[in-house]
Order: C-alpha cells, then sequence, then structure tokens
C-alpha cells in the first residue's frame, strides 16, 4: 500500500466512524448509490448536430454556445468519446439518444422514417457495455418545424408528419427496451409555441393534446418503453406562449398516466424542480428529470454541487423514490471539453446523491419531535461531515479516479484525438 493510499484508507476509516456515530451506514449508502443510474445525454458530445445529412440550425429556441475543439463528427467519434466519459465516472449508468443520432449511411431519411433499422450500432454498443438506452423524438433542427410549432400546428399535414416520427420513437425506444432488458425512457418535447401574444391559446392547446392521443394510442409494454413528457416556461422564440406549459403537462400526465419530465431549467428561475418531486409523485406513476444548470434563464450549463442539485438529490432519496424517479442529464457546453462537462456533471449527480444518502435520520427524528431548533442545527452541521472521504472511496471501490486525477486522462484523450 502506498503512502496516499493508506492516508486515503485512514480518511475512510475516519468518515465512516463518524457517521457511523450518527446512525448512518456508509457501507449501505454506497451499495444503494450503485444502483441508481444516470442518463447521460448524447447531445452534449457533438453540439446538439446530430447524423443526418446536409447541415441545419438547431432550431426550437436552443442553442450552444463556445467553440472548443474536438466535436464528435461520426457516430463512432460520438460513441468513443461516451465510453472515455463513462471509464471516469463510478457505476454503470445509461445514455440518452435522440432520434436525429441515427446512423443513416449518408440517405436522406425523414423524420417520418426513422426506424429501428438506423440504430442498431447503438444497440450493439449499449449490449456490450450492459447499460441501457433512452430516447427522444427530434422536433427541432427540420424545415416542418421552422415556424415553431410541431403537434400544435394549425395544418394537419405537419401535425401528421410529427405524430409518425413521435410514434416511431416510441417504437424505437421499445425496440431498445426488449433488446436490453431495461425500459427505454422515450421523452417527447416539442418548442411549440409564440413570440408575441397570442390571440388563441386555447385552440393550439387542444390540438397538441389530441395529437399526444394519436402518438400514445398504441398500448406499449412497461417492460419494454416509458413514456414521458416534457413542459416549458418559455423558449427563445416562444417568450409569450408555450403551448406545452408545466400545467398542461401535468394534467396530461395525470389523466393519461404519463411520466412527467422535470427540467431544471424549464421553470421560473427562483423555483427549483426538488419542490416538485414530492408533489407531482402523488398523482403520477413515475417522473423523469432532466438535472442541467440553468443561468438566470434554460441556458443548460455543466451540472455543479450547488444548493440546487443537492436538494434535487435529497428529495428522491428522502421520499425513497429511487425507483419512481428517472434521472438524466440535459446539458450541452460547447466552451470546455466535452467529454470533460459530461465528466463534471455526472460525478456530481451522484456526489449529490450520496450526500443525501448520507444524511444522519436525526434530522428527520427533530423535525417528527417538533423540534424546529435542533433540525436546523443538525441541517447545518450536516454540511461539514466527511462525506468527500466516503465518495473517494466509492470511485476508488469502482476504479475511476479519485478527485480530480480524472482529468488528466481527459487531457491524454484529447491529446490523442485529432478532429
Amino acid at each position: 500500500m502506498r503512502v496516499g493510499e493508506k492516508h486515503s484508507a485512514i480518511e475512510f476509516q475516519l468518515a465512516e466512524e463518524r457517521y457511523a456515530s450518527l446512525g448512518v451506514d456508509v457501507s449501505k449508502a454506497m451499495q444503494i448509490l450503485a444502483t441508481i443510474p444516470v442518463s447521460l445525454h448524447c447531445w452534449q458530445g457533438d453540439d446538439v448536430a446530430g447524423f443526418e445529412s446536409g447541415t441545419k440550425e438547431i432550431g426550437g429556441g436552443l442553442a450552444v454556445t463556445g467553440c472548443y475543439p474536438g466535436r464528435a463528427r461520426t457516430p463512432q467519434e460520438l460513441r468513443e468519446d461516451i465510453d472515455q466519459a463513462m471509464s471516469l465516472i463510478p457505476g454503470r449508468h445509461r445514455l440518452n439518444l435522440h432520434a436525429f443520432y441515427g446512423e443513416f449511411a449518408g440517405r436522406a431519411v425523414d423524420r417520418n422514417e426513422i426506424d429501428v433499422e438506423h440504430f442498431q450500432n447503438w444497440i450493439a454498443w449499449a449490449k456490450e457495455r450492459r447499460i441501457g438506452l433512452d430516447f427522444n423524438p427530434t422536433c427541432f433542427a427540420h424545415p416542418k418545424a421552422a415556424s415553431g410549432f410541431t403537434l400544435a400546428h394549425a395544418d394537419k399535414g405537419i401535425r401528421t408528419f410529427w405524430i409518425e416520427h413521435c410514434r416511431r420513437s416510441r417504437e424505437i425506444g421499445a425496440a431498445f427496451g426488449r433488446a436490453l432488458g431495461t425500459p427505454c425512457v422515450t421523452n417527447v418535447w416539442v418548442p411549440d409555441g409564440f413570440k408575441d401574444t397570442p390571440a388563441d391559446r386555447m385552440a393550439p392547446r387542444e390540438r397538441l393534446a389530441a395529437s399526444l392521443d394519436e402518438v400514445f394510442k398504441k398500448t406499449l409494454s412497461d417492460q419494454d418503453n416509458l413514456d414521458a413528457v416534457e413542459p416549458k416556461l418559455f423558449g427563445i422564440g416562444v417568450e409569450s406562449c408555450t403551448v406545452g406549459s408545466a400545467e398542461f403537462y401535468l394534467g396530461y400526465c395525470i389523466t393519461r398516466k404519463k411520466l412527467l419530465c422535470l427540467d431544471a431549467g424549464h421553470f421560473h428561475p427562483t423555483e427549483s424542480i426538488s419542490d416538485k418531486i414530492s408533489s407531482v409523485l402523488l398523482y403520477v406513476p413515475q417522473i423523469l428529470l432532466h438535472v442541467s444548470r440553468g443561468v438566470r434563464w434554460d441556458s443548460d450549463h455543466v451540472v455543479t454541487l450547488d444548493d440546487d442539485l443537492r436538494s434535487i438529490a435529497r428529495e428522491i432519496i428522502a421520499c425513497g423514490a429511487m425507483s419512481r424517479v428517472h434521472i438524466g442529464l440535459d446539458y450541452f457546453d460547447a466552451s470546455i471539453n466535452r467529454v470533460a462537462a459530461w465528466v463534471i456533471g455526472t460525478r456530481n449527480m451522484l456526489r449529490s446523491l450520496l450526500i443525501a444518502l448520507l444524511e444522519p435520520p436525526a434530522i428527520r427524528a427533530a423535525e417528527i419531535a417538533g423540534d424546529t431548533t435542533a433540525r436546523l442545527c443538525l441541517q447545518e452541521e450536516a454540511k461539514g461531515h466527511p462525506f468527500g472521504a466516503v465518495w473517494n472511496a466509492y470511485c476508488e471501490f469502482h476504479s475511476t479516479p479519485v478527485g480530480e486525477a480524472w482529468l488528466e486522462s481527459v487531457r491524454r484523450y484529447e491529446k490523442k484525438i485529432v478532429r
């Protein structure tokens, strides 16, 4: 045992003893954390470009900033980058794909023609790594989305086009689930909305609800596919009215028994999705989280270990909802190394879950006893508990670098690839 390893072992032993004195079983916390997968978002690796033939603007109120070198240009490059990121993240996780990341062999395959055959390499890749895949229809960056409307469009022909695209996306998601033995969460988000004040808000919402009902008309097994829908407060170009608002989708999910996707950047800047988790779980079977970091708006910054993230993680654990909450990341930063962006965000998500799992039971006991003074005291003291030593031990157990040591691996990888 080297000096550094001995020092690390002593730190962990002291941390374990400290937590034991507080009634916390560190080994159990680490075991539970190992069962919680995080779904990495493929679009961080290529700046939301996708692999369809031809170039196009992203649109849909989405914007990627920065020009750091090394963007993945092919599916193989993207898979290599994801492999590199996952090798530096403790535990086994998932990958979240968008529909325009299929492999189309240079052919023009329109969105209403996509099929599972275009994702066979992704399935093989995931099967080899024993991980699950999640999926999303891509209802933006397309001529038929140029007006800002898709499933709520006034033109029935355009609505039909996007309904078929979403139907096919569900079928692809179900194929993922069957092939990989774990349900695929297929999440529908559309950018539909108005830049300026609309004269009629009801009609487009009626059209969106009817279109979604058509999308979900075919029953698919929950063993293969789980349907989610995602609200948003506003986006660029749809500042005055987003058709798929939080209220719209909450009602839709309750009445149709679908998963509600809560995106950390899709609400008012003073809101946190942490408070919404327990409320929503009372009425919907499961939820999907898109964890990002909005800076004053939905700007999708890399997730950091801030108060909002820790609150989100704590709610998941405090509610005992690990099996009902599907955690995915959703940000895209082209100003820094893209592999590092995945690693930083995912490790922070996991670290926040570990902190929640290590929470002393005396905090809740004080609340039950009505001792709010003790509750506040213990909550504040918990912020200084030695969770860092437990996190380091968790990384070592999963054969991933401890602390910032992972950055050197990213630097070596960056020098090796030439793009």
